[in-house]
């Protein structure tokens, strides 16, 4: 099977439906998004993070395929065949962020992005987590979307940053604050 199909040169691409949209379409911008969030956790996971947090970040980057096959998919009978989230997805990563959050220093003030390299990968991820809400945000006020996709969004950006302070405090690496 070729990679390629030359279907997409004239700017426009397939839905998992078969229908075709401009590949600058909000739609796009919502899955593609998801997609290379999905590729900076992948990115962060290649830096041999504990265990716990690694399996916790293979099932979100598993879940984060399901999100973007939903949001590839318009309302119709295809969106059946596609997998859906657990309906306790949101309280599952909630739970995570209550056990990572223990061991951590109260979080006082503002603090930079940074640390240790993986730590860094995550607060990155954080922030395209957080463009990825934003344009699933913009979808759904222009199509029919699922709104635990934008609480899933919401609350992982949440996961990845305390993430990154748990690698960062595992690493020894010292939090630098903001400076007002």
């Amino acid at each position: 099977m070729k990679i390629y199909t030359r279907t997409g040169d004239a700017g426009q691409t397939s839905l998992t439906d078969g229908t075709r949209i401009p590949k600058d379409d909000v739609r796009i911008d919502a899955y593609g998004t998801v997609d290379e969030l999905n590729s900076i956790i992948g990115l962060a996971r290649a830096h041999k993070l504990e265990p716990e947090l690694d399996d916790i970040l293979q099932k979100i980057q598993n879940e984060l395929f399901v999100v973007g096959s939903q949001l590839a998919t318009p309302p119709g009978p295809m969106r059946e065949k596609i997998p859906e989230l657990p309906s306790d997805a949101v309280e599952q990563m909630e739970g995570v962020i209550d056990a990572l959050s223990e061991s951590l220093p109260p979080l006082t003030q503002f603090i930079l992005p940074g640390g240790s390299h993986a730590a860094a990968l995550l607060h990155m991820a954080r922030t395209v987590c957080r463009r990825a809400e934003r344009h699933t945000v913009a979808l759904a006020r222009a199509a029919i979307t699922d709104p635990l996709y934008d609480r899933y969004l919401n609350r992982l950006s949440d996961l990845l940053f305390v993430a990154a302070r748990w690698v960062n405090f595992k690493a020894e690496a010292t939090e630098v604050f903001w400076e007002k």
